[in-house]
């Protein structure tokens, strides 16, 4: 190993997460980034819209607790679950240094979220926003403190996601974008920094290839596995842009798309199919069928 990566891994290891976090969301998105904090060693309370969504919500990330234990995670479970608090009021974020938004893409819910998130924190505490589409600027109106707002993309399955994208407006202070980065460091993954553009990188690119790859099944030139092993043999992605489309959600891949129609034009403009298939409550994983089936929703 040279110096330089001597140096790196010193740097490394003086990473840590904050030690309390909260999460607005515990859905699949929220309940994933809840379980990264968990293992990383923080105590994270997660805040649902009501009781019934937040015992759904801990139900969902007890199993992923379990999951990460049985693969072989040294960490005590009972104490992974007593440090997880699930809530239905965001009056339970009090004394958080770290709350992450990830509530559903949509611009009135999280600008309404994020003000209520704010209420209840010091103001030296960060909020981050989970957006892979809608651009930081936007959001940091909702907030009487912009400074300490900054974006943190994480990638949907979490516990296997390896990147986060850090997000960056004009009004971020300085500082802020590398404590965000020695966080993801303190995860285990790692992290790219952008700058607030529509999109960002990842959003972007992604939703360019998988709505290019809906067209080609609405206009029969492929089946969706022969598309998918097309760019999984032939430009070695780990996984092709409609298996990876189900996992996201349909429904969530319209709503980018419709984001970035918006911001940057009819380049990314909806197939009819992809319309189609989220009216028909063909979501993806999440509902059990999208381009593929999945018989295992939970």
């Amino acid at each position: 190993m040279t110096a330089q990566h001597d140096l790196q891994a010193a740097d490394a290891s003086t990473d840590t997460v904050p030690a309390r976090v909260g999460v607005l969301g515990g859905g699949r998105m929220g309940g994933g980034i809840a379980h990264a904090f968990l293992l990383a060693g923080a105590a994270v309370t997660v805040v649902e819209r009501d009781a019934q969504a937040a015992d759904a919500a801990r139900e969902r990330i007890e199993r992923s607790i379990d999951a990460s234990i049985a693969r072989g995670f040294a960490g005590d479970a009972e104490q992974l679950r007593a440090a997880l608090t699930v809530a239905s009021s965001a009056a339970a974020f009090d004394g958080a240094e770290l709350v992450v938004e990830a509530v559903p893409e949509t611009l009135e819910l999280k600008l309404s979220a994020l003000s209520g998130i704010e209420a209840q924190l010091d103001t030296d505490a960060v909020i981050a926003s989970n957006t892979s589409s809608i651009p930081l600027a936007q959001l940091a109106g909702a907030l009487t403190h912009p400074g300490r707002f900054i974006g943190m993309h994480f990638f949907n399955p979490v516990p296997a996601s390896s990147l986060i994208e850090i997000v960056v407006c004009d009004t971020t202070d300085d500082a802020l974008p590398e404590r965000a980065r020695s966080w993801v460091r303190a995860l285990g993954k790692t992290p790219i920094t952008v700058a607030d553009a529509p999109g960002f990188a990842s959003s972007r690119l992604g939703v360019a290839l998988a709505l290019e790859a809906i067209r080609m099944v609405e206009q029969g030139v492929a089946s969706a596995a022969d598309i998918d092993l097309a760019m999984e043999l032939g430009y070695r992605h780990p996984t092709g842009p409609l298996r990876t489309t189900d996992i996201v959600g349909l429904d969530v891949r319209l709503g980018i798309a419709e984001q970035l129609e918006r911001d940057l034009g009819p380049n990314f403009t909806p197939p009819q199919l992809l319309r189609d298939m989220v009216a028909a409550g063909k979501l993806g994983r999440k509902s059990g069928s999208g381009f593929y089936d999945w018989p295992d929703t939970n």
